[in-house]
């Protein structure tokens, strides 16, 4: 159960992520929504951190989390926001893929 808190947990922080960027390309009313959304779900994916790591180890929760956070990212820069999508970039997202899926399988 709390790996699947873990998941959530780092799909926050790819939320928080989203909610920076979004607040970047807007102003006024809209960009205080998007900071207001950044920190609901920043404190949201921390919250849920915290929960993982009483039964998890920190270094590996702490990886997985973060590992989540930056393939959601550049994933959602990629769709989202148009960022370039080459080859060299996919293959280390690739990488840090295995890398998590390694982490987890090593892990109780």
């Amino acid at each position: 159960m709390n790996w699947i808190i873990l998941v959530v947990a780092g799909l926050f922080e790819v939320v928080f992520a989203f909610c920076l960027g979004k607040a970047k390309e807007t102003t006024g009313n809209e960009m205080y929504f998007w900071y207001f959304a950044f920190f609901i779900s920043c404190a949201i994916s921390m919250g849920l951190l915290i929960k993982a790591t009483q039964t998890l180890p920190i270094g590996t929760a702490y990886a997985v989390w973060t590992g989540i956070g930056a393939v959601g990212t550049v994933l959602v820069g990629i769709v989202v926001f148009k960022e370039p999508a080459t080859f060299l970039r996919l293959l280390f997202i690739t990488t840090l893929v295995i890398s998590i899926v390694g982490l987890k399988a090593v892990s109780q």
